[in-house]
């Protein structure tokens, strides 16, 4: 007989699953209290490398039934989601997402579903990278600057240099202009790519 599994999941101790559970019962779903797998975990993470998901994919049988509330509960990115689902299809189990309608993801109507939301997603991605790319290129031109803001000042870096030469400490110097060591070491020396030029330093 085939079984019904839920996953919820969110991302901060902050949260809970109760809406996700509520949701899924609410669309019709019978989910027996033993068979709601809850995990507190970034979504970022694969959904393989998520322990309680990774451990509830070991329960699962062929006809099981595993519903989700949303996509991401079923990996971090659409290629995750894909290779998740695949698997799933593997076992001969069958994926819900209540935020498809119900869809089933492991039947033609599910991948090509799918398949759609993935070429959005990559649309995205590209616009993305292309208006970041123009934002850049016309700020070149402006003649902004890029870049994170420099810590130090070019008069400061006068001075750290001087003062390191006096034979200031670089912890010392750090804590005093409010940056880092690295920092530092940087005014001194702007590039140090060979050898270790920080070697000769009070530390």
């Amino acid at each position: 007989m085939a079984r019904t599994f839920l996953y919820a999941r969110v991302s901060t101790a902050g949260q809970t699953t109760e809406n996700q559970v509520a949701e899924v019962r609410a669309a019709g779903f019978a989910v027996q209290s033993s068979r709601v797998i809850t995990e507190t975990i970034s979504g970022s993470a694969p959904a393989m490398q998520r322990p309680a998901f990774h451990r509830l994919v070991d329960r699962l049988e062929a006809d099981d039934v595993l519903v989700v509330t949303k996509l991401d509960r079923l990996g971090r990115n659409a290629m995750d989601v894909r290779t998740t689902v695949d698997a799933l299809a593997a076992l001969g189990v069958r994926a819900h997402c209540l935020a498809l309608g119900g869809v089933d993801l492991t039947s033609s109507a599910g991948r090509m579903t799918m398949q759609v939301i993935a070429a959005v997603a990559e649309f995205e991605r590209d616009l993305l990278v292309e208006r970041t790319q123009s934002g850049l290129a016309r700020a070149r031109k402006e003649g902004k600057t890029l870049g994170r803001p420099a810590s130090l000042s070019d008069d400061q870096r006068r001075q750290v240099a001087a003062r390191l030469y006096a034979g200031v400490s670089v912890s010392a110097l750090a804590r005093e202009f409010g940056t880092s060591r690295q920092t530092i070491i940087r005014a001194r020396f702007p590039t140090h790519s060979r050898g270790d030029p920080c070697s000769n330093l009070e530390q």
